[in-house]
């Protein structure tokens, strides 16, 4: 069976400035994302979906969905504030979403096989694609509790203009995930990489250190998980109270690997990751696209 491709694109990018899922970066107005499905169109995945707010639905569908009419079947999905299990509400004044594994949980009515979940506003390379294809089409038919994640190299994922916030990994011989720690601000510093930690403190990391780029892979088991999870999460009170709380994708995995249920194994890529965390990265990205369109990695026209 062909696995899904599952984009996260319900968020706005509020250090970009802008809906930045929707900006054109290749030299005919392609999209990040329209890079990603092409990767993963080549890697084997069958079918493309999205998880996106209802109120850009009719620009996004103009937009970005009437690319692929005849390339590869693709639905949508909705992540809204009060997509909540029976017996919760919203807490007052919360306008926050409630996080990645929120908008997972979306895709559980339409992903019915092996499915990667990405962002649509980051660049992964084709590299990381034919990794996690290879991973998930490979699963026999019914395999439950066998996730994996493409770990990028630290050092391919940094942004030139400030710091990035990255989900540093660890793993034991096997290669599975036994811990991420969210990392929120990662840069070079005078040649090294480091980060800052709890107590403010600036600390190094290796260079190939496997970082979360929030490129994952799941069976669909991950979805009944999930909602048992999420209502554990709603149901304490410091994350109602906190009105910034939320239902992250490593805060479900951590809690999986680390009870025994499922294994998360760790890919290795050497692909380069670059986006659009701040506005000043749109240059250089749209650099580095015309260059790999160039060298012939893409065809000028994707779709």
């Amino acid at each position: 069976m062909k696995p899904t491709l599952f984009l996260l694109a319900a968020g706005m990018g509020s250090r970009y400035g802008g809906l930045k899922q929707l900006d054109g970066l290749g030299p005919n107005g392609e999209t990040i994302m329209d890079y990603s499905i092409y990767d993963a169109i080549q890697a084997g995945f069958g079918k493309i979906v999205w998880v996106i707010r209802k109120d850009f639905e009719e620009q996004f569908r103009t937009q970005i969905l009437s690319k692929y009419e005849g390339q590869v079947p693709c639905e949508l999905c909705f992540q809204a504030l009060d997509a909540l299990p029976e017996g919760f509400t919203v807490p007052k004044d919360r306008v926050k979403p409630w996080g990645t594994n929120h908008a997972v949980l979306m895709g559980k009515d339409v992903i019915k096989e092996p499915f990667c979940v990405i962002n649509c506003d980051d660049f992964y390379g084709r590299d990381a694609f034919m990794q996690i294809g290879k991973y998930l089409a490979n699963l026999p038919e019914g395999t439950k509790n066998k996730y994996a994640m493409v770990g990028f190299r630290v050092c391919n994922t940094l942004s030139e203009n400030g710091s990035v916030a990255r989900g540093v990994c660890a793993y034991n011989d096997q290669r599975h995930l036994t811990d991420v720690v969210e990392r929120t601000e990662i840069l070079r510093i005078d040649g090294i990489i480091k980060y800052k930690d709890e107590q403010g403190e600036w600390q190094s990391l290796e260079e190939n250190v496997p970082v979360s780029m929030n490129m994952w892979g799941f069976t669909p088991d991950y979805f009944e998980y999930s909602e048992a999870y999420f209502k554990e999460f709603l149901s304490d009170p410091k994350n109602m109270e906190n009105l910034k709380a939320e239902f992250f994708i490593p805060l479900m995995v951590n809690k999986l690997i680390t009870e025994g249920t499922a294994t998360c194994e760790v890919l290795d890529t050497t692909s380069k990751w670059f986006g659009v965390t701040y506005a000043a990265d749109r240059e250089a990205t749209v650099e580095r696209i015309q260059k790999l369109v160039d060298e012939g990695v893409y065809p000028n026209k994707l779709f």
